[in-house]
């Protein structure tokens, strides 16, 4: 299942489409000789020549030059993902102080995402992360389908898992402060985008603790996921959720879980299938528990009379 990685998706196509409002928009250098640039597209700079935060929080990011700002134009115009990565090394290499080179691997991290090229992906991740530490939109989709595309027989899993793991929290960490947004992208826009980030961070972080055997954790990193999204429900969130709960023998919350994952899930999809498959499993497991003997009541020992406590003998 891969509803994380469709929601990446989903989250960068709308990314750009609120750069690509303001495409067509340039300007020359300013006197502090900068002009706007944002993941795939640019933006005019204000009349002060200074980007100004966007009104729901984040970054803009800026071109230090008109020839910084045009190679960066033409290698975000690239659909091909292999060229599209292939673009954003050789503008790094060109500019490699440039703020816009991390957009770039970023937009090639979209392009492969569509192409359902995981390892593609998390390669192409790893230069957005190393080139913009803090934007946690290529931190969180590396997180995700590294913990989605790993396997138990993987000889690197733990190292796997680790990296996941630390992605995930560092996009959390930087969410509000690092994400970049265009400077009149819609408030609503911008905590959209937020929501969407911290709903994927928790989830692959329950998705990890579920890997680790580690129920407990990923019941709590599963419940964090849930809540964000309660407004546009997952059903695979309520289906890992289920998962965990059921091993820590929570089987009327796994039940619940199993329950919106079912009614959360489309008509014939495998999440439905999956989730009908817990949610059967539960109720079996529940009606073994209710139909159980009840287990006898524990015998207190005997008790025993204490011996008189001795005084400490005192050292020759």
């Amino acid at each position: 299942m891969k509803s994380s990685s469709v929601i990446l998706v989903v989250l960068l196509a709308a990314s750009m489409a609120m750069a690509q409002s303001t495409a067509t928009q340039t300007q020359a250098p300013s006197q502090s000789g900068q002009a706007q640039g944002q993941t795939g597209a640019q933006n005019a700079a204000p009349k002060n020549g200074q980007a100004q935060p966007p009104a729901g929080g984040g970054r803009v990011l800026q071109a230090k030059s008109q020839d910084e700002l045009k190679a960066y134009q033409e290698a975000s115009a690239k659909t091909n993902p292999a060229e599209m990565e292939a673009a954003a090394d050789a503008f790094a290499a060109k500019y490699p102080n440039s703020e816009m080179k991390g957009a770039l691997f970023v937009r090639a991290m979209g392009l492969y995402a569509q192409s359902n090229n995981s390892e593609k992906l998390i390669a192409a991740g790893r230069k957005a992360i190393a080139a913009d530490p803090t934007n946690p939109v290529p931190l969180v989709q590396v997180a995700s389908v590294m913990a989605e595309s790993t396997r138990d027989t993987d000889l690197d899993r733990e190292q796997r898992l680790d990296e996941a793991a630390k992605d995930a929290q560092e996009a959390i960490k930087n969410v509000d402060s690092g994400l970049i947004v265009p400077p009149n992208a819609p408030p609503d826009k911008v905590a959209g985008a937020k929501k969407s980030i911290l709903m994927m961070a928790y989830d692959t972080l329950g998705m990890i603790d579920l890997s680790k055997k580690d129920y407990a954790a990923a019941e709590q990193e599963l419940l964090k996921a849930a809540d964000i999204s309660k407004a546009n429900p997952e059903a695979v969130i309520y289906l890992r959720l289920s998962v965990a709960q059921d091993q820590l023998k929570k089987y009327p919350q796994a039940l619940d879980s199993a329950n919106k994952a079912v009614q959360y899930s489309p008509e014939g999809s495998a999440a439905r299938n999956y989730a009908k498959q817990q949610q059967a499993r539960v109720k079996t497991l529940m009606d073994a528990a209710a139909a159980a003997p009840p287990a006898p009541a524990a015998t207190p020992p005997t008790a025993q009379p204490s011996p008189q406590a001795q005084p400490a003998t005192p050292p020759h």
